[in-house]
């Protein structure tokens, strides 16, 4: 049996607070829960955020900075037997003055499986206190998309802002993604109007279980997250949702419904719009 949870957060501007956070959260989930296999998510910047883009870049550009974050939760991914998927981790870009927004995937015995940089970057407008996103100042776009393959299931990467671009979803499932995760930061404006429309179109559309971890709450320099994250169903249904507060949600990965809703409607071998993958 394998068991999907997603841990909801409200990240500070320190590292060593954000981690004893989650390990208190996946010492919880892990006496309450019977012996299984287990893929947890963390939210969008898991181990940093409320604070300045700078500090993130300072961060990234500290000495070892990379191998002392993924270490750590490299860490908590051994102790606690689990596939663990870390939101996103400030790592520095090749040029020095970037960093890109990394989500990284750990195994149970400790090992870095994947890394996927988020490709789309949130420069918008927005009617909050904020008023504008500019994450490309201080964050390098990726290139390329992440799918990782375990036993249990195939597992899509993809960070927030992804949300809106159905292609990279599209993609993944081409790939054989059975679950696509999407940690998150999202505004409470943008939360509210689409986050959970865009959530459910995304696993309708592609037929995978969507595992969707937030940030939530009033952070230090103000800003304020929407919270609600979810687990959805490749039918669409929201599974289970935590609307405030910091905790977890956790539900099973059945194959038996991923293969029944895929067969009934074979979405795949109907799309006539063929992509690059799907011709191959």
């Amino acid at each position: 049996m394998l068991k999907l949870s997603a841990i909801q957060m409200c990240s500070s501007p320190n590292v060593e607070k954000n981690l004893a956070s989650i390990e208190k959260q996946l010492r919880v989930l892990i006496e309450r829960s019977e012996a299984c296999k287990h893929v947890v998510v963390l939210p969008e910047c898991c181990l940093f955020f409320g604070g300045k883009e700078t500090q993130q870049l300072n961060l990234a550009q500290q000495k070892n900075s990379m191998e002392n974050l993924t270490q750590s939760l490299a860490g908590l991914a051994k102790q606690y037997q689990l596939t663990l998927v870390a939101g996103t981790i400030p790592l520095l870009a090749p040029c020095g003055n970037k960093f890109f927004n990394s989500s990284c995937v750990f195994s149970p015995q400790g090992e870095i499986l994947a890394r996927y940089d988020k490709i789309h970057l949130f420069d918008v407008a927005v009617d909050d206190n904020e008023k504008s996103y500019l994450e490309s100042r201080y964050t390098q776009a990726g290139g390329s998309i992440t799918m990782v393959k375990t036993p249990e299931a195939n597992i899509g990467l993809t960070v927030c802002f992804d949300i809106r671009f159905p292609s990279l979803y599209q993609e993944l499932r081409l790939q054989g993604a059975d679950i696509i995760t999407v940690p998150s930061a999202f505004t409470c404006v943008t939360g509210k109007a689409h986050w959970q429309a865009l959530l459910q179109a995304r696993a309708i559309e592609n037929q995978v279980y969507i595992i969707a971890p937030a940030q939530e709450g009033i952070h230090e320099n103000g800003r304020e997250t929407w919270g609600h994250s979810m687990i959805i169903s490749p039918w669409g249904e929201v599974l289970c949702c935590l609307e405030q507060g910091e905790g977890i949600i956790t539900t099973k990965f059945k194959r038996s419904v991923l293969t029944s809703i895929r067969k009934s409607m074979p979405i795949l071998a109907q799309n006539k719009f063929k992509t690059s993958l799907n011709t191959q």
